[in-house]
């Protein structure tokens, strides 16, 4: 793949994709086609009729197969010449530290509320930066969480939802543009990231009118993960009970 356009070389650098959806398969195209010499794809699902229409890297040859072997091959069909590793499994607490630590920046695309706060004390308990996305309907968002931690995902969000809070994008349905910008945002940020050149913003757009703006995030204080007193210094599974699942 010829990288001579991108102004760093990110062959040494690594990424971490937790869940190979909607928005994993944006952010994975964009990250490849930049040059990241290795990509570590975490999911544990199969690829469905339903996927075809905004996880761009599936076929639909590929109904019934893993998406991580799906993913790997067109990754490669598209002449990506770096290194593909596969997790077929949930990002989960047992394991959620050590996939963390093989990886310069993690993203997460889930679509649930307790990856996404696992992904978020993950990274922030092993010093890495994390990018957070989500599309629901007509509303993407992404934001670049630095290796330090503050403001995280606990400053904004505070703790996990009731169960039935909060609709995901199966239940409450997600328009496919909007979860690849979601995506492609996803991936800029970490791009910036592994060039040198962070930016912890947080870009929020409304497909209805077709806004997009950066939201400041404050540091919040009593959080329990980057507070001034924090109270999360390791990963306990009763913390993010509640369905964990990858993409």
């Amino acid at each position: 793949m010829n990288t001579s356009s991108s102004p760093t070389d990110l062959s040494t650098k690594s990424a971490l994709v937790i869940g190979v959806g909607g928005l994993g398969c944006p952010a994975l195209v964009a990250l490849a086609r930049a040059g990241v010499g290795r990509l570590v794809l975490v999911d544990d699902d199969r690829v469905e009729l339903s996927n075809l229409h905004r996880q761009v890297l599936f076929r639909d040859e590929d109904l019934g197969r893993d998406k991580l072997d799906a993913a790997r091959d067109a990754l490669l069909r598209d002449g990506y010449t770096g290194a593909v590793e596969l997790e077929k499994t949930r990002f989960v607490p047992d394991t959620a530290l050590t996939l963390a630590a093989r990886a310069d920046i993690l993203l997460e695309g889930a679509d649930n509320f307790p990856t996404k706060f696992l992904a978020c004390d993950a990274a922030r308990l092993s010093a890495k930066p994390v990018v957070h996305g989500a599309a629901v309907r007509f509303t993407a968002t992404a934001w670049c969480v630095a290796p330090e931690g503050r403001p995280c995902y606990r400053c904004l969000f505070e703790d996990l939802p009731a169960g039935d809070a909060v609709p995901n994008c199966a239940e409450a349905g997600v328009m496919a543009p909007v979860a690849g910008l979601a995506g492609a945002l996803m991936a800029d940020l970490a791009l910036r990231h592994l060039s040198g050149a962070p930016r912890s913003a947080l870009w929020a757009y409304d497909g209805k009118t077709d806004a997009l703006r950066e939201v400041v995030v404050g540091g919040r204080q009593q959080c329990p993960l980057c507070g001034d007193q924090p109270s999360i210094s390791d990963i306990q599974e009763a913390r993010y009970l509640g369905g964990l699942c990858a993409a």
